[in-house]
């Protein structure tokens, strides 16, 4: 691991927090993985941890400013975020570990999985006082489709689930080759074949304008039907809507950091809220 950190120069005025950035060497990825750590100035105890898929787009969420402004109101505790910077192989390294879609992509999900609980993790446990109950990890879209599934296989390590926009239409059949939602979306199926996992709560978002896609021709677009429908699969292994599950539909919301930048506090304060 490479433990060098360029301190990036932020505003001093009324700032509660520190941002670094690292670069982890990664034996599972085999490559550098360029990290964005953001985190209070003063830690006294041990704090929450939220891993966030493509930190590279931090600075078009504005999540800095998010957290400062929510800690500086009083609305969430101090917790340490960490930004998994994609690379070109984002389409490989996120997806669903047990299995690729069926255009092979996600090939590399299992080693991205890898990749956070034995190298992230170990890393920031050696940096930092972090709690082992309450972390999350959300993404965006695809990185959404990937903290889903890595969240759900790693309930001792996650207890919370952010999903921005997630890719749940991740499939293993094309429709040519007869795809079907009922027994296609993989995500879906990974959730059908799981079992209940205690005290883990789940966040989606999904805007009305995510995309113009609507396969079944039911007035609803994909987006919106796939996420509905997993929360449906959860719902069937024992988790309760507004207790376990919230989800929030953004009207007019599009697929883009726009609306995500615009949603993201109220998902920090369900994270992290007082």
């Amino acid at each position: 691991m490479n433990a060098q950190q360029n301190p990036i120069k932020l505003p001093e005025n009324n700032t509660q927090l520190t941002q670094i950035e690292d670069n982890i060497t990664s034996t599972y990825l085999n490559r550098e993985v360029h990290i964005t750590l953001i985190y209070p100035k003063n830690i006294s105890n041990n704090l929450n941890v939220l891993i966030f898929n493509d930190g590279q787009d931090f600075k078009e969420l504005e999540i800095y400013s998010s957290i400062n402004n929510l800690l500086t109101q009083h609305k969430i505790f101090p917790f340490i975020c960490i930004g998994i910077h994609a690379n070109h192989e984002r389409l490989q390294e996120y997806g669903t570990a047990i299995q690729s879609d069926y255009k092979n992509r996600g090939s590399k999900a299992k080693q991205h999985n890898d990749f956070i609980i034995k190298e992230l993790l170990p890393y920031l446990k050696k940096k930092f006082l972090i709690k082992t109950e309450g972390n999350v990890i959300a993404g965006l879209s695809l990185g959404g489709l990937s903290a889903m599934d890595i969240g759900w296989n790693n309930f001792t390590a996650f207890s919370k689930i952010g999903v921005f926009s997630g890719s749940f239409w991740w499939r293993q059949k094309s429709e040519e080759d007869g795809y079907s939602d009922e027994s296609d979306r993989i995500m879906h199926n990974i959730i059908k074949a799981g079992s209940y996992k205690k005290d883990m709560k789940f966040w989606f978002e999904a805007g009305t304008a995510d995309e113009k896609s609507d396969r079944n021709n039911n007035g609803i677009i994909d987006a919106i039907d796939d996420t509905l429908d997993l929360i449906v699969e959860l719902e069937k292994k024992g988790y309760k809507k507004d207790k376990d599950l919230i989800y929030r539909e953004v009207d007019g919301g599009e697929h883009n950091h726009n609306t995500w930048r615009k949603i993201l506090p109220e998902f920090l304060m369900w994270a992290f809220g007082k």
